[in-house]
């Protein structure tokens, strides 16, 4: 898979004339040399329904007069840019207004995306009726008549229906029409067969050519589902909805699965389909060195114009990025993620969240994430099917209850040396209350106030002798071990009926139990503390984290920086050798809450030490090539960079 994609959106209306006539094969070609790009993604097919060529199994958008996909890919080719085909699959307007009894219905008969048919935007099909026929059909069309590169399906996933081809299927399978359990489980059953379908329809003129459905998320635990992929593309806007936290939490499960993945982001301030609006170059700089920095390939988002022309500005943007990734590729390829902490994804766990479309991390998994990277460790996201024994740490986030078989598998990682970070209802098992795991902790209940207060008996930084507010939900526990701190109540609840003060009621420093312990197996801290990071941000959460993280981690941390909180380190291994890659940005809040990344500072003296027990012969800048000094001190090879600007790279040879 190429590095340096675009996605070239063309949803275009059937009330807009002059479709293509400003397209030109050398302005073309002129753009994508400008942007640097080696890929781009066009279109048979958009959401408004509309072909945009000749079609036999689909209609021409009524007010384009030649073959604009084949001249496009022509025009690509000649210069060696590679050319995956979209086709709109969920979304298609024009057959929308022509079979309404398609269209994807909810309970009460309203449509999805666009409500009913009074307010303007598209309407989701349902792929258990005719209408998936019609699409396989048009994939069978485009593999036949054109050299596709691959093929982009979006609008695709698991989608619960109540449309009138759903309840007389379900009702003829046997399944209660109406059921929220039994309507998820034939929505499985239709996604299925829409995915087998369409794989075949590729299969029977480009038999193994790339296939990939977006559905905006790449659902953790769904390993059933990614295998319907070829590759995998993390759409991942941070102004359109997904934010800065998506893309690193799905990057660093997406690496795990051993398939090809990029990241997608795009050229806009805000979303798909802002036309004339464009993010700062070092924010699109930044986000296409996030991608490099976790393994992935990149694709860009863009919108062609009606006309077919090609806007320069855009590919001026474009190319401020890739230009710099274009350099720095020989390091990127073929590499593996070193990490010493394994996070149990939350939505691997939770069932509900696994299906559907989903853009955002829960709260559980954007606070752990947050943490990690501010903490600076090396870490990768895991599922239930994940090997456990190549990490030192094991964190359960909040929620992440255990079966039989996972608190056996929790319990032998424990046992040949490894670690547990449990917090709130984690580690307890699934049909009881007790802990799987020896934490130190022996729950007693539901904590009944809320908010309350943590106060730390050891010495944490940053931390001193008082209370903490803690705003999450907690577990009443007993300290059967080492007692690291200590829960306080307040005085009451908050009620109408007794309150105190603008916020919560203060507290009473009477001893609620304890709030952190540890035992021969991990630490456990009795609160949703990822969770209320996510939503609060106290600094104290992290630095409680932090805490129980290197005590468990100790001499064992791979590596160690005194990059500030906003940067962002990994560690990737190609080959013989070592990659870390530093980045640092801090995006603001405009407008109404998108976060935007304008200025980016320089970081100086940045010191960096990292823990290996290969012989390192040399150090140097990437993609500088230029050598930088090095030594060894208790067991790391330490270096000190005068400057970061943006991503730098430092290769341990």
């Amino acid at each position: 898979m190429r590095f340096r994609q675009v996605h070239l959106d063309f949803h275009t209306s059937e009330h807009i004339e002059d479709i293509g006539k400003k397209f030109n094969k050398k302005q073309f070609q002129t753009a994508l040399k400008k942007g640097h790009i080696n890929s781009i993604t066009l279109f048979s097919k958009c959401h408004h329904g509309w072909a945009y060529h000749p079609s036999k199994a689909n209609e021409i958008h009524p007010h384009l007069d030649f073959d604009l996909l084949g001249a496009q890919i022509q025009a690509a080719h000649e210069i060696g840019v590679k050319t995956p085909i979209y086709l709109s699959a969920g979304l298609d307007e024009k057959m929308a207004h022509r079979h309404p009894e398609w269209l994807v219905r909810n309970l009460d008969e309203s449509t999805t995306w666009a409500k009913d048919f009074t307010e303007p935007g598209y309407h989701k099909m349902c792929m258990s009726s005719p209408y998936l026929d019609y699409l396989v059909k048009q994939i069978e069309e485009v593999c036949n008549n054109y050299d596709a590169d691959g093929i982009f399906l979006d609008i695709a996933g698991v989608q619960p229906c109540y449309c009138q081809n759903c309840i007389a299927k379900r009702e003829e399978l046997g399944l209660n029409p109406y059921d929220e359990n039994d309507v998820l489980k034939h929505a499985e059953m239709v996604y299925k067969r829409y995915a087998e379908k369409t794989r075949a329809a590729v299969d029977k003129y480009k038999p193994n050519l790339s296939l990939f459905h977006n559905g905006g998320h790449i659902r953790q635990g769904r390993r059933d589902l990614v295998n319907y992929n070829t590759h995998l593309e993390l759409e991942s806007l941070p102004t359109g909805g997904w934010g800065y936290d998506h893309f690193p939490f799905s990057a660093r499960y997406c690496q795990g699965l051993g398939v090809d993945y990029l990241g997608m982001t795009g050229k806009f301030h805000g979303s798909w389909g802002e036309f004339g609006g464009f993010k700062h170059p070092n924010a699109l700089r930044f986000e296409v060195a996030l991608a490099a920095a976790n393994g992935a390939k990149c694709s860009v988002g863009d919108q062609l114009s009606p006309s077919g022309e090609m806007d320069m500005v855009t590919y001026d943007l474009i190319g401020s990025a890739y230009s710099e990734l274009e350099e720095k590729e020989e390091w990127l390829d073929n590499v593996e993620s070193v990490a010493d902490i394994a996070i149990i994804s939350p939505e691997a766990y939770v069932g509900d969240l696994s299906t559907g479309q989903m853009t955002k991390v829960d709260d559980s998994g954007s606070g752990v994430c947050r943490i990690m990277l501010e903490g600076k460790y090396l870490f990768d996201v895991i599922d239930f099917e994940s090997d456990l024994s190549k990490y030192k740490v094991i964190i359960l986030p909040d929620v992440i209850r255990a079966d039989i078989d996972f608190a056996k598998r929790l319990r032998e990682f424990c046992d040949c040396g490894g670690k547990v970070l449990a917090t709130g209802k984690s580690a307890l098992y699934e049909n009881s209350n007790e802990f799987c795991l020896n934490l130190g902790a022996e729950r007693i209940k539901e904590n009944p106030y809320k908010p309350d207060y943590f106060r730390p008996l050891e010495k944490i930084k940053g931390m001193g002798d008082t209370g903490y507010i803690m705003y999450g939900n907690g577990e009443k526990i007993r300290c059967i071990g080492n007692e690291l701190g200590i829960r306080e109540n307040p005085y009451f609840n908050r009620t109408r009926a007794h309150f105190c003060s603008h916020q919560h009621t203060p507290n009473s420093c009477e001893y609620g139990g304890a709030g952190m312990t540890e035992g021969k197996d991990g630490i456990y801290i009795a609160w949703n503390i990822f969770a209320d990071y996510a939503q609060s941000g106290e600094l104290h959460l992290k630095q409680m984290a932090i805490f129980a993280l290197d005590r468990l981690l100790d001499s064992a941390k791979t590596l160690k920086t005194n990059l500030p909180a906003q940067g962002i380190v990994t560690l990737m291994k190609q080959n013989d050798r070592l990659i870390c890659h530093l980045l640092y940005a801090s995006p603001v809040k405009r407008g109404n809450g998108i976060e935007v990344i304008e200025d980016i500072l320089p970081i100086y003296n940045v010191e960096l030490a990292i823990k290996t027990d290969k012989k390192i012969n040399k150090v140097y800048l990437a993609p500088q090539k230029e050598d930088i000094d090095f030594t060894y001190d208790d067991g790391y090879i330490s270096v000190k960079l005068d400057k970061i600007e943006c991503h730098q790279m430092v290769v341990f040879e």
